[in-house]
């Protein structure tokens, strides 16, 4: 009995291995499908289309599409406050929000565009993208109201909390 386990066992594995064809399940995606939903955005802002915004442009916008989750200027609630909770992270109750938290601008830009407003994620214009990541920051008193973020600005915003994590893009050899 022992012997024919091990026999059928040996032989189920074998011929899983040779198996190359997959289940069979849906089409490989092409490169344009792929290049399509390439839409990262990296830190030091590769990735960021074409478009600008301004905070004053972007209060409206919030007021609309955002100020129902996120409370009038991003107050909200603890869990999805997006302005103030300064010098509360070292604290027994951290209040991580855009000011307090992240380490880069051009993140969020990148999480608007992806996930905001839900439930309508990616239904913003990337100007609208912008202009709300701007007045964001400007609440979170990181850039004055005119300022104008795009893909040459945003990056170069240096958030408050960028210093206290540890750099993982691009990659280091060295660890």
């Amino acid at each position: 009995m022992r012997k024919c386990l091990c026999l059928f066992s040996t032989l189920t594995i074998a011929s899983m291995a040779l198996a190359n064809d997959g289940p069979g399940l849906g089409v490989e995606a092409t490169d344009a499908q792929v290049a399509a939903w390439d839409i990262s955005i990296a830190p030091d802002g590769e990735g960021l289309p074409a478009g600008s915004g301004t905070a004053a442009q972007g209060e409206a916008i919030y007021a609309i599409r955002c100020s129902a989750c996120h409370g009038k200027a991003g107050s909200g609630t603890p869990n999805n406050r997006l302005v103030g909770g300064h010098g509360t992270l070292n604290g027994p109750a951290p209040v991580k929000t855009i000011g307090s938290y992240w380490p880069y601008a051009t993140t969020v830009f990148d999480y608007i565009r992806r996930a905001m407003p839900y439930p309508f994620s990616a239904s913003l214009t990337d100007e609208e993208v912008y202009a709300v990541t701007a007045y964001l920051l400007f609440l979170n008193e990181i850039i004055k109201e005119d300022d104008v973020m795009d893909a040459r600005t945003l990056p170069q915003v240096q958030m408050p909390n960028r210093d206290n994590f540890v750099l993982a893009y691009p990659r280091n050899p060295d660890n």
